[in-house]
């Protein structure tokens, strides 16, 4: 069986560091594929070759390694490769990365934490000890899942891990009452929030936020090499055909309770994609929408959406993390943060956890997951 170490050396560890930092060059790039990184070091400790994983049907990071260590002119055998995620072991896009390992004559493999995926789910590294390699399991595993929360939440629940971005002031309203919302936050908040919006693999949003703010949902304030499916939750097919989330780049995905035809033919003929999938209140069955997006490949799924559908979505148990953006300012009256209740007593409230508190310029970014969340 392969190993699972207690403790590992500081070499090790030092290594799977930079495997980690690779794998996060694949944001933004990868899905749906996991970010996966990889490191081949010599037994001096002598780095030999290096890489991340590449667009979806493209080489793996185990491959980018050796055609990196085969560059540089380097022997990989007897060598240890360092991956932040179990060599794959099932022929998809690509063929299986722990016999190329085989091929390589590498003499040992550390990985992060098993692949989730039940095509490979342990099998990578059963075949790599059976080829005479040394495998071990659980080096920094942490921050390794972490990196990939949406492909695990894929892998194990069929549906995308949701992060739901608000942006709000101290008293915690994330408009005035007539719906006006830009701009709370400074501008490097919302830089930092395009940076999480490059980390999905679908971003969302509903009909009033289309037509309040007529946002365009796209990354642009950082760079990227693939923009995030939009996704608008949208039962009556109300969305203007000239709303600019609909403008390119990228794709659109309108999902509906009602099938308006005349309104379908002029949003497809944009591009977009119109599914129905109504719920027996006549709006988005919104369980039936995340697992839809699961079965498109979707891992993280980044909600920027008003306080209705963000109180939907809480209400449906469907929110895996808040990111939220609290600017020093006070509004008074406008638009709450999630429109839900009114609760019966204190004890009714969702219970948070804090992740991380940090400024971001002059705002702050608080990032919290409910008590209790498990994947």
């Amino acid at each position: 069986m392969t190993a699972v170490e207690d403790s590992f050396s500081a070499a090790d560890e030092a290594a799977m560091r930079q495997a980690l930092k690779l794998a996060e060059q694949a944001i933004g790039l990868s899905d749906p594929n996991p970010r996966v990184g990889c490191v081949i070091l010599a037994p001096d400790g002598r780095l030999l070759g290096a890489g991340h994983t590449q667009a979806a049907g493209q080489a793996h990071a185990e491959i980018m390694a050796l055609r990196d260590a085969q560059t540089r002119g380097e022997d990989v055998r007897g060598a240890t490769a360092y991956v932040t995620l179990e060599p794959c072991a099932h022929h998809g896009r690509t063929p299986p990365c722990c016999d190329a390992l085989i091929a390589a004559g590498l003499g040992r493999v550390v990985a992060a934490l098993g692949d989730p995926n039940p095509q490979v789910s342990g099998q990578g590294m059963a075949r790599l000890q059976a080829a005479g390699i040394r495998t071990s399991l659980g080096l920094l595993a942490v921050p390794a899942r972490e990196l990939n929360i949406g492909f695990f939440s894929r892998m194990l629940r069929g549906r995308p891990f949701v992060r739901m971005k608000i942006a709000a002031s101290l008293d915690g309203r994330t408009a005035l009452p007539d719906g006006r919302s830009q701009w709370i936050t400074a501008e490097p908040a919302r830089r930092d929030g395009h940076a999480w919006r490059r980390r999905a693999g679908a971003l969302l949003t509903g009909i009033g936020t289309v037509r309040e703010d007529d946002p365009r949902l796209d990354v642009r304030w950082v760079p990227t090499q693939r923009q995030p499916l939009r996704v608008i939750v949208d039962s009556r097919l109300e969305t203007p055909p000239g709303a600019r989330i609909l403008q390119p780049p990228g794709q659109v995905l309108i999902y509906a309770a009602q099938d308006a035809a005349e309104r379908a033919r002029a949003l497809r003929a944009t591009g977009a994609e119109i599914v129905l999938l109504p719920d027996p209140s006549g709006k988005v069955d919104l369980a039936a929408l995340m697992h839809d997006l699961g079965g498109r490949g979707i891992n993280e799924l980044h909600v920027e959406a008003g306080h209705k559908l963000n109180g939907s979505l809480l209400r449906a148990g469907l929110v895996d993390e808040f990111l939220i953006y609290l600017a020093p300012k006070l509004l008074g009256q406008g638009r709450e943060m999630a429109a839900f209740g009114p609760l019966d007593s204190l004890d009714e409230a969702p219970q948070l956890l804090w992740r991380e508190i940090a400024p971001v310029g002059e705002d702050l970014r608080l990032i919290a997951r409910p008590r209790g969340w498990a994947l």
